[in-house]
């Protein structure tokens, strides 16, 4: 490898890295912590209860995601190796906490796939446009925000590049190297199988494997059982996982609104949030659109053949299968920066490049998409770190040093486990029917709505113990019932 394309992977990893510690530290209360908590509350209890993948909990002991009352939180989503990983790292250091190890984590997988995005366009493409891929990849808002939450999709992202990049440099090899190809196939097996157990939806992306395998053994009797054994393969702790959760209902939220909730695919609402919102504009700041549509329709070279192509149909599918759950949550689209970097990257090396216009001029004009396609994303992106209510995270904190460790929690925030989470118990995250949580082991009642506007706070205060309440919140003792003095006059 030349010596400055060693030099610009250390570059790209590191800007990638420094980036995403922008607000390291922050408590997760930030945009789409809903989803962050609960991801990250499996780790938690891994911590507290000792590593079990097969049974991880979380804190929601509520109906809501199930519409079955889940009293032992347990939490039957995706296997857990996100969490394993950074658990695993959290014995480096107490300094860090398991949220920090959690980001490291994220960043990490981030930055990784960053350098394989780089490696694989510089094989199929050539060593310019990889490094401009893994440049765009590094630096996009989208990318940045999305590469340091407690999510399990960046993660995911890295095992599936990894894959696809291993079986390009199988195929890539004109003559046979026994030794490398086989360690290069069993490497993407194990990487896509550890991408589809991350995030099943991760498949999407290997939808190119097929015929990367065509393009090293074309159709014969040797891709047909290197097809079969990498889907066999890849597929089988999958299928496992799913059919081990079948046991445990009340954990599994319900998923089948993700697919097309309110007949939206294919409606105009599903054009303009998916390609002008979040492609056009979350992701490419509008800018960007000009460089990403010229990589898009430029034809493939010969060394990378139909690859993108079918990287594309891929996300596409995505975005198809999953309709309604592209449309309602902007974290879904962390899976198409792969191919959205790719072809910005090389829609900006044919401006620069091609004889259009002169060189000076096309440098300024790749370089002012660039720039604005980056300042127009932040300028969106910039308020997913802000944190809108810190009074759950002041509450949660108060919660966690007052109230016992094995204390169940009512923490009503419209159903949102973020709150839930800032107090470090178990318990619920929407109110009402008080006296049926209290029968379930409901201990303690933690609210931001203090006053006695709150019908529900007012009501309980005036029937068990306040242990705390100020102009922000309050927490109440259900374990304590007030006495109540008859008058017997």
């Amino acid at each position: 490898m030349k010596k400055y394309t060693v030099v610009s992977l250390i570059l790209i990893f590191a800007v990638s890295v420094a980036v995403r510690l922008y607000k390291f530290n922050g408590p997760i209360a930030d945009w789409h912590s809903f989803r962050q908590v609960d991801t990250a509350a499996v780790a938690r209890y891994f911590v507290q209860f000792g590593m079990d993948p097969l049974h991880p909990r979380y804190e929601d002991l509520s109906n809501i995601q199930s519409g079955k009352d889940n009293p032992m939180g347990w939490r039957m989503v995706e296997f857990p190796v996100y969490q394993m990983i950074a658990v695993g790292l959290s014995h480096i250091s107490s300094r860090i906490s398991l949220d920090g190890w959690l980001r490291i984590t994220t960043i990490v997988a981030s930055s990784g796939a960053a350098i394989l995005l780089t490696l694989m366009i510089s094989l199929l493409i050539s060593p310019f446009t990889g490094v401009l891929t893994g440049v765009i990849y590094a630096i996009l808002p989208y990318s940045v925000y999305y590469g340091r939450v407690t999510l399990a999709e960046p993660l995911a992202v890295f095992f599936s590049v990894a894959s696809l990049y291993c079986l390009v440099r199988l195929s890539d090899h004109g003559e046979k190297r026994p030794p490398e190809d086989a360690w290069l196939f069993i490497i993407s097996i194990i990487s896509s199988a550890l991408a589809v157990l991350v995030k099943p939806t991760a498949g999407f992306l290997l939808i190119p494997v097929p015929y990367l395998l065509w393009k090293k053994y074309g159709f014969s009797k040797e891709f047909i059982v290197r097809s079969f054994l990498y889907a066999a393969l890849s597929l089988s702790p999958f299928l496992w996982w799913r059919h081990w959760i079948l046991q445990f209902p009340e954990g599994i939220p319900a998923s089948d609104w993700l697919f097309n909730k309110g007949d939206i695919r294919f409606k105009g609402a599903w054009f303009y949030w998916l390609f002008s919102q979040r492609i056009a504009n979350l992701i490419l700041g509008y800018w960007g659109v000009v460089p990403f549509v010229l990589g898009l329709i430029l034809p493939g070279g010969k060394r990378e053949g139909w690859t993108l192509r079918w990287l594309t149909v891929g996300s596409l599918l995505y975005l198809i299968v999953f309709a309604a759950g592209n449309v309602q949550h902007d974290y879904y689209q962390i899976l198409l920066l792969p191919i959205v970097s790719i072809y910005v990257a090389k829609g900006i090396v044919f401006m620069v490049t091609h004889k259009v216009f002169s060189r000076p001029m096309a440098v300024v004009m790749a370089g002012t998409c660039i720039a604005f396609m980056v300042a127009f994303s932040w300028y969106t992106i910039r308020s997913y770190y802000w944190i809108n209510h810190p009074e759950i995270i002041e509450a949660g904190t108060a919660a966690d040093k007052l109230l016992p460790k094995n204390a169940k929690v009512i923490a009503p925030y419209n159903g949102d486990t973020t709150f839930l989470y800032a107090t470090h118990r178990q318990g619920w995250p929407l109110g009402f029917d008080i006296d049926k949580k209290i029968a379930m082991g409901a201990t303690a009642y933690v609210t931001v709505s203090p006053t006695d506007n709150d019908w529900e706070t007012k009501t309980l205060a005036e029937q068990y113990t306040v242990l705390v309440r100020n102009k922000t919140f309050a927490i109440i003792d259900l374990t304590k019932p007030k006495t109540v003095v008859k008058n017997t006059k």
